[in-house]
């Protein structure tokens, strides 16, 4: 019997196969004609590859954060699909693999508790298979540092794609941001301007497409975070998620990973000191979330950048706010997208002086050469540097013998009255007591003192929740007071505002000075001066300490009991001890000792 057709053609093409190029990394597993590549050849050949597909070109990894159970990233699947496009026509052969997915809105007790666990997921993923580049696809808050983490720590070419952020929220002819329509609208139920039957109905418009959320929530921080850095192509962090163009870039993704891999061009290459200077600056100028702080410190350590939080202090002084948009301002990503985009705003803080240009991106180009033609199409969504919402606008750090280690507040987000006061400590020993007290009318607090908030730090409450927006009490809502200073220990989203200090160093939990902090006792905050401090004698301090009890946390085993035991404090990254620095991409023995 004659051989068919396609049996013929792949006998033809078996005959017209390349040696294997050496310097890739997939060699190991795909090249030559031993036992042990033709063992792997064979195995993925089960999926119906020609034989062909192992003709020397690189294999690109696709590490997906898609799941449905969050939301924010299940759109997902379809971005990979435009990936692989892009991977074919530069002639590579893309894989796709999944990685844990963080929900931020669903993951209990929170997704910052498994940032680390993700990060280890992508860390080992790379490392162990043979893929000799990686497109990296996250969106919600905790998949983009988790998957800038773990790539950093192996060091391979890699390149980002965000999700993209949701469509405008709608409700009742206006625009509503998510998130950030959920503080203000559960504030007004307090209140009594809104029913819950209108904020249930509200509800079905904060939502409305695929995406995450379209406010400078962390979302968004973190994508534009990624592109400040140089790790993503130009323009990435705010295209709307169902926007065609989102699909484009992850076309061009896919093609640029390959060449990438051809000119070596790995992540220690782009994030130098540099980078991230680069990038906090773009943080303060776009009026960025307070957790942008601890993933960039944690990102930073895992390629052994010196960054510290007095770099966030010295970096954000100078840099005005320039981005008018939710939570800080009044527009969305929509808006800022169809405005230009990030390239105008990293335009503008070149044009400024605020910017290492020559910082190298992942297109190979300098970053300055990626944004030096950006256009702005409304300077009432990206405003100029006269109009800016604040002058200074990066993130504050305050010390004091409240925080040695250091406490963030958002000044773009906070309110100009209360940056610098004094006040009466209303304490709060856990996000439990506060809920339980909350609401009470005979709670003895006024607009002038300060809510503390304990054992919320990355120990505390493990993973450190987003719970240090606490919600004011409904007595002082109704008297028209919209905002308090806030003290603890947690973090608050980034859709959130207000005046809340946060990321309090060293947390209750690990026996910090806000531990010690008790009702009735004074505490003055300075932001412009950078001062925190607890009007209490060293001496009575003393006698609190002596008589104080390391709380027990409730986590006997698994992932939670190694968290607990290694896990490092806010003003370091919150990362695991052991996970910071570069460990590379060598290639553990196989089951055969090569």
């Amino acid at each position: 019997m004659r051989p068919s057709y396609r049996w013929r053609m792949e006998e033809k093409t078996v005959k017209k196969k390349v040696d294997w190029p050496r310097n890739l990394r997939s060699y190991e597993w795909f090249g030559g004609k031993g036992k042990n590549a033709i063992m792997c050849r064979s195995w993925m050949k089960n999926q119906g590859l020609p034989a062909d597909t192992f003709d020397g070109r690189p294999i690109i990894g696709i590490c997906n954060t898609w799941s449905e159970l969050t939301p924010c990233n299940a759109h997902l699947r379809d971005l990979a699909e435009r990936v692989k496009r892009g991977v074919y026509e530069a002639g590579g052969f893309p894989v796709e693999f999944p990685v844990f997915s963080t929900g931020e809105s669903t993951l209990r007790p929170t997704a910052m508790m498994f940032r680390n666990l993700a990060a280890m997921d992508v860390e080992e993923a790379i490392r162990g298979n043979p893929v000799d580049g990686v497109v990296l696809l996250g969106g919600c808050d905790k998949t983009t540092p988790a998957l800038l983490m773990g790539a950093a720590s192996v060091d391979i070419p890699v390149i980002l794609v965000s999700g993209g952020p949701m469509l405008n929220g709608k409700w009742r002819g206006k625009d509503v941001g998510s998130g950030t329509a959920i503080w203000q609208f559960s504030e007004m139920v307090k209140t009594g301007e809104m029913t819950i039957d209108e904020f249930i109905d509200a509800e079905q418009g904060m939502a409305r497409s695929a995406g995450s959320c379209m406010t400078m929530g962390t979302a968004s921080t973190m994508a534009s975070m990624a592109e400040a850095l140089g790790m993503t192509l130009p323009g990435n962090a705010a295209i709307p998620a169902v926007d065609a163009r989102r699909r484009v870039i992850s076309q061009l993704s896919g093609r640029r990973i390959v060449d990438m891999v051809k000119e070596d061009l790995k992540p220690s290459d782009i994030l130098t000191k540099e980078a991230f200077e680069n990038a906090i600056r773009v943080n303060g100028a776009v009026g960025g979330s307070t957790n942008a702080v601890i993933h960039l410190l944690a990102l930073a350590g895992r390629v052994g950048v010196d960054l510290s939080l007095d770099d966030w202090d010295r970096l954000g002084r100078d840099v005005p706010t320039i981005l008018d948009l939710q939570p800080s301002g009044k527009h969305l990503m929509e808006e800022f997208y169809y405005a230009g985009g990030l390239p105008v705003v990293i335009k503008s803080l070149g044009e400024m002086g605020l910017l290492h240009k020559q910082a190298v991106t992942v297109t190979g180009e300098s970053i300055w050469d990626s944004v030096k033609d950006a256009v702005n199409y409304n300077d009432a969504v990206i405003v100029p540097r006269d109009k800016a919402l604040t002058q200074s606008g990066g993130i504050a750090v305050l010390r004091g013998n409240l925080a040695p280690n250091g406490a963030v507040l958002k000044p773009s987000a906070a309110s100009p009255h209360l940056m610098k006061h004094k006040g009466r400590a209303v304490v709060f020993e856990s996000i439990e007591d506060y809920h339980a007290r909350i609401g009470d009318d005979d709670l003895d607090i006024d607009e002038t003192c300060i809510m503390v908030l304990k054992y919320c730090g990355p120990k505390g409450y493990p993973g450190m929740a987003e719970v240090g927006n606490l919600g004011l009490p409904p007595k002082i809502l109704k008297k028209g007071i919209k905002d308090m200073i806030r003290i603890s220990d947690a973090r608050m989203s980034g859709t959130a505002y207000g005046t809340v200090i946060l990321h309090t160093a060293p947390e209750a939990a690990d026996g910090g000075r806000l531990a010690l902090v008790e009702n009735g006792d004074m505490i003055a905050v300075d932001i412009p001066a950078r001062t925190i401090h607890l009007h209490v004698s060293d001496e009575e301090l003393a006698v609190r300490r002596s008589a104080w009890i390391r709380p027990e946390i409730p986590i006997t085993g698994g992932y939670g009991k190694l968290y607990i035991n290694t896990v490092m404090q806010a003003d370091q990254g919150a990362d695991l001890d052991f996970l910071v620095g570069t460990r590379g991409s060598r290639i553990p023995m196989d089951r055969n000792g090569h």
